[in-house]
Order: C-alpha cells, then sequence, then structure tokens
C-alpha cells in the first residue's frame, strides 16, 4: 500500500488521449492521480466533470491530473465524448496499478461481498512521492480539495 513520503509507483498505462502515460516521465511536475470504479455511473461521472472544471486550474498550478479506472480504453473514450471530459482517463484493464496503489479492495454492497476499487486520490509532487492521499473520497467539494492542496505544495 502506498502511504505519505513513499515513492508513488511507476507505471506505464494507456491513455484515453491516445498513446500511453508513464508516471516517472511527469517529473517535475505535480501529479493528481484519481482512482475511480467505473466509467459513466453517477459518482464516478460527477467526480470527472468536477475534475474537468478546474483543469485550467490545476494546469496553472503546474499540476497534471489522471483518472484511473479498470475500464477499457473503448470504454473511457465514450465516457469522455458523451460528458465532454477535459481529464484524461488511463486504463488499468489488469488492475496491476490498483493494485500497487493498494485501492483494490474487498467492498460490501447490498449485502454483499466484491473486489472493487476504492475512490482514492493520491497526491505526487515533482520528486515523485505521494505528497498528501485520499482514501474512501466522498465526490462533493473533493476536486476542490485536491486544488487546495495541490497550490499548498
Amino acid at each position: 500500500m502506498t502511504d505519505i513520503a513513499q515513492p508513488a509507483p511507476d507505471f506505464t498505462l494507456p491513455s484515453s488521449n491516445g498513446g500511453t502515460v508513464t508516471l516517472s516521465r511527469q517529473r517535475p511536475k505535480t501529479v493528481v492521480l484519481y482512482f475511480y470504479p467505473r466509467d459513466d455511473t453517477p459518482g464516478c461521472t460527477t467526480e470527472a466533470l468536477d475534475f474537468t472544471a478546474l483543469a485550467d486550474a490545476f494546469d496553472s498550478a503546474g499540476a497534471a491530473v489522471f483518472g484511473i479506472s479498470r475500464d477499457s480504453l473503448a470504454s473511457h473514450g465514450k465516457f469522455a465524448a458523451k460528458h465532454g471530459l477535459g481529464v484524461e482517463l488511463l486504463a488499468d484493464e489488469d488492475g496491476a496499478v490498483c493494485q500497487a496503489y493498494g485501492v483494490w479492495v474487498e467492498k460490501n454492497m447490498y449485502g454483499g461481498k466484491h473486489m472493487g476499487i476504492e475512490r482514492s486520490t493520491f497526491l505526487i509532487g515533482g520528486d515523485g512521492r505521494v505528497a498528501q492521499l485520499w482514501r474512501k473520497v466522498k465526490v462533493k467539494g473533493h476536486a476542490d480539495q485536491v486544488l487546495a492542496a495541490v497550490r499548498a505544495l
């Protein structure tokens, strides 16, 4: 499990913008990784729209924002097009990155247990270390909290 002050696990994932994104190649930029359960569900759509609304502010603060789920690139493409998303979505189809960040967890829903992504956000400083993290994210106001943390770095 990744924690504050630890090096963020490096990865290369396919991107909804075409090509791939390698975390270590983002340095010395600040990076926001938000992990979300599924494309085009109510909470995930709201979260993506909130980050999209603040995309210019994150960019001005020197931060790149990436949403990560286990959905396919095709799913990400439909999701982004349907909602006019301005954040880059990364496809972790085999779940390796979710495992590395400790967000692939057992969840209880409707009385049953299943594995899924725990909505979490990691703020990674220009040195490649986790500067702040949020687990079990409540969507309302979250993107604003993350932007404030980016500005405070």
